[in-house]
């Protein structure tokens, strides 16, 4: 006869604090994404699921709490979804049915997000890869879904460009060029200045399931930078990208502004409480630094704001 083993998990710990995340990372699931008279998206994605523990009880049953997890997130991808963050809201419910001592639950997933598209001049077929983002987060008053992804793209400095453009112009001076002669080649001709590649990343959280479609939300992270880059680019594709590049310097800063515009035009039938979070992180080219930007802002306060219209 088995001897009943202790559930050392539910006793009272040492030391009475409770933990707002106790779970586990790292959990690699096959995730289907429907698609209207196409074959289904298969996503491999990587999953971090959590809930909160109370004072009173020690651990979390990991062992156990690992099969539940595994069992859920197999019934939340099993069947088709026709949207990501439907899954993780999916998994976290069933989480929180499942723990009758927590009042949350988070489940987040990343994947790689591939999609086809033309090159810019060439006119020429390839694919083009993001970092899908998507969150849920389940208590007894609700649910909220995240969706979002992390774009690659070129930026150019205004600052360095505004040095090469007092260079060429002190040049053309001496050359005796005429000023007007100066200032038309200037506005029609870019300087350069350095480049970098910039990860904008673009997120979206609301009550429920966010009314906004992934490959919108793609576009405008990538829009919001200097220039789009393509996997594939033949010499004319490459010219392209670097005149629109300096043609459109824009510092981290001015990024994370295109992105909130861009969120605006593209989104604004987003409830005023609807989380919007933007990111921008800049691979600098002349410093052995990066740099950093970003908002995290509520879509009323942000409307306001592009607008024009605060009080």
């Amino acid at each position: 006869m088995s001897q009943q083993l202790p559930d050392v998990q539910a006793t009272a710990p040492d030391v009475t604090v409770g933990l707002s995340q106790v779970g586990v990372t790292g959990v690699e699931k096959l995730v289907k994404i429907a698609r209207e008279e196409k074959r289904p998206i298969v996503l491999m994605a990587e999953f971090e699921v959590f809930v909160d523990l109370p004072s009173w009880r020690k651990g979390a049953d990991m062992s156990r709490n690992m099969e539940v997890i595994d069992e859920i997130l197999e019934e939340a991808t099993r069947e088709e979804a026709y949207r990501v963050e439907d899954v993780c809201g999916d998994a976290a419910e069933r989480l929180l049915e499942k723990h009758d001592y927590t009042t949350r639950a988070e489940v987040a997933m990343e994947a790689e997000f591939v999609r086809r598209e033309r090159t810019p001049e060439t006119d020429r077929e390839t694919q083009y890869s993001v970092d899908l983002i998507a969150s849920a987060t389940a208590t007894e008053e609700g649910t909220r879904e995240e969706i979002g992804a992390r774009a690659t793209g070129m930026t150019v400095c205004p600052c360095s460009q505004g040095m090469s453009v007092a260079r060429a112009k002190g040049k053309l001076e001496e050359l005796d060029v005429p000023e007007e002669k100066i200032s038309e080649f200037l506005e029609d001709v870019p300087q350069p200045g350095h480049s970098q590649r910039g990860h904008a990343t673009l997120t979206v959280e609301s009550a429920g399931d966010p009314d906004v479609d992934l490959n919108d939300i793609i576009d405008v992270a990538r829009d919001a930078m200097s220039a789009r880059i393509y996997n594939l680019a033949k010499r004319p594709d490459e010219d392209h990208m670097t005149f629109d590049a300096h043609d459109d310097a824009k510092f981290v800063e001015d990024c994370v502004r295109s992105m909130a515009e861009g969120v605006v035009a593209e989104f604004d039938e987003l409830p005023d409480d609807a989380v919007i979070t933007m990111k921008q992180s800049n691979d600098e080219s002349i410093h052995q630094h990066n740099a950093h930007a970003e908002r995290v802002v509520e879509m009323g306060a942000l409307r306001e704001e592009v607008t024009g219209d605060l009080a």
